[in-house]
């Protein structure tokens, strides 16, 4: 069996079909326009509230954590109706799991959030209300 060389050009087309994963999922779910308004929200907080290094890596990855979800959600979802055009609830139960996923994710990012940005928040506004 032959051994593949590396190839810059195929890593760089590898690129391209991710983007374009992530262009079909801003073009046609909702919910992933929806979480990426909330993670350029939960981003400008982290900014302005200038927060530590160790929360940014708590942001960052409860951000990815939820895409990561919404994607492969988005992907089972697809399968799931590729391969059954009819009623199913087999096919119920995947996409029903699948969604429990990305719930789980953006209910952990929210906490996340909510846990860095609220004393953040209350220290803020008693400072320059104050």
């Amino acid at each position: 069996m032959a051994k593949d060389s590396f190839s810059f050009s195929a890593r760089l087309k590898s690129f391209r079909y991710a983007f374009n994963g992530i262009k079909t999922a801003w073009q046609e779910e909702h919910n992933f326009r929806v979480h990426s308004v909330a993670a350029v929200i939960a981003l400008i907080l982290s900014i302005i509230l200038n927060i530590s290094v160790n929360q940014w890596i708590a942001v960052l990855l409860s951000i990815g954590f939820v895409f990561v979800c919404e994607l492969l959600n988005t992907a089972m979802e697809n399968i799931a109706d590729f391969t059954c055009h009819e009623e199913n609830p087999a096919i119920k139960k995947i996409k029903d799991v699948a969604a429990a996923a990305v719930m789980i994710s953006s209910i952990t990012a929210l906490l996340v959030g909510l846990l860095i940005f609220i004393p953040k928040l209350i220290s803020f506004t008693l400072r320059y209300v104050t």
